[in-house]
């Protein structure tokens, strides 16, 4: 237990004395920490034993995602989101429903063994985008803030949406009795995942900053604790929903949107949530380059292989271009949003949990999974930074 530590405690070290001229690189945060579990894993000296469960990578996954959705949500500029064409609305409720369809569409010659609910799970695990992944970007001034914004948007909330789809889909796939209403209780089902995601995430932040504005007036809170408050409404606001039956990551979201919308001086305590979700991102891509790679990169087929390419392309590509169609936005920046659409942490929570419910076919959709995260790691990583200097040159969003 103790080598293990010592080894995630040096990676992580070593990262962070070198992030800044990292972050200045074609490299990314996430290309290394999964490359440092691929040396240290078994497919490399084999000298790094996590004997983790996917439960555990589940909650590993879960809990970064929970961080990152509050704090990217804090940090958007709800400003700018009303003055934009409709962007974020246009991504996520024309967007994301073609995604699905696109994706559905494909998988089902490119994998005959699967059945029509096992194919459209598939779809739905890698229609939600990462906002960790996507960070170089949603962070970097040089991208347009409207382009920047939808994206933080489209990214905070579509994995919260895809939830209430993947439950149905769940049902259907592993033989779930429903009865003959079975429209209304998928209406009851989105309902309840995101009603309850969005009353939990809106009721405790306003709670949590009613009761931190009055501990700031008496000077109750240590400076020390100061980044500690924003880590546990986090957290509280993830586990609660989904105690209660409902989304936790839109929980975060909306909670972080509104924390940033009541709170005088958000920025000045968001530090620690941003950094534990970071960390804890961080520590998942080793786990995922790791263990986890290690068990099931030898299965990639070269049906997954191509399932994972167009599924980082067009798959996702065509159905946002479609998406954004009439909004004035210049095809470079049209294809620049469409190409930014990184898979990772959700897809990886919604893997697990397809996995462990015994869904035919299961193999299949979790070697897919893993095989287009590997891919977008790497992809989305090292065109970062060439793209966005590309789309700077362009004009950014001008027509």
């Amino acid at each position: 237990m103790y080598g293990n530590a010592a080894i995630l405690a040096a990676v992580v070290l070593i990262y962070s004395a070198s992030s800044g001229r990292v972050a200045r690189s074609w490299l990314s945060g996430p290309i290394l920490f999964t490359a440092a579990g691929l040396v240290v894993g078994p497919l490399g000296f084999d000298i790094l034993h996590l004997e983790i469960t996917a439960v555990d990578l589940k909650v590993l996954a879960e809990a970064a995602l929970a961080m990152v959705l509050f704090t990217d949500a804090a940090h958007a500029d709800l400003g700018v989101v009303r003055r934009t064409v409709g962007l974020p609305e246009r991504l996520l409720l024309i967007g994301l429903p073609l995604t699905i369809v696109f994706g559905f569409l494909v998988a089902l010659p490119l994998f005959p063994t699967l059945d029509l609910f096992a194919a459209a799970l598939l779809a739905t695990l890698l229609a939600p985008t990462d906002a960790a992944l996507g960070a170089p970007v949603i962070s970097n001034e040089a991208v347009p803030v409207e382009t920047r914004e939808a994206l933080n948007l489209e990214s905070g909330l579509n994995d919260g949406i895809c939830v209430p789809v993947v439950v149905i889909l769940l049902d259907l796939a592993v033989g779930t009795e429903i009865e003959h209403r079975s429209l209304g209780h998928a209406i009851a089902v989105v309902i309840e995942e995101i009603g309850i995601g969005l009353i939990t995430g809106l009721v405790l932040t306003a709670i949590a900053v009613a009761i931190l504005r009055i501990a700031a007036q008496r000077e109750w809170i240590s400076a020390h604790w100061l980044h500690v408050p924003v880590v546990a409404l986090a957290a509280l606001c993830f586990a609660s929903a989904q105690a209660l039956g409902g989304s936790g990551f839109i929980a975060c979201f909306v909670g972080g949107l509104l924390f940033s919308y009541l709170h005088d001086r958000p920025k000045e305590m968001l530090g620690g949530a941003a950094s534990t979700g970071e960390v804890l991102a961080m520590l998942t891509w080793v786990v995922f380059g790791g263990p986890l790679l290690g068990r099931l990169l030898d299965r990639v087929t070269w049906s997954m292989l191509i399932y994972a390419v167009l599924s980082l392309t067009v798959i996702r590509m065509v159905p946002v271009f479609l998406s954004l169609v009439g909004t004035g936005m210049s095809v470079g920046s049209k294809l620049f949003i469409g190409w930014f659409g990184p898979r990772g942490l959700a897809s990886i929570v919604f893997g697990v949990i397809v996995f462990d419910a015994g869904v035919p076919g299961r193999e299949t959709i979790a070697v897919t999974v893993v095989c287009t995260v590997l891919l977008s790691i790497i992809l989305h990583g090292a065109t970062a930074n060439p793209l966005i200097t590309a789309l700077r040159r362009s004009g950014g969003n001008g027509g």
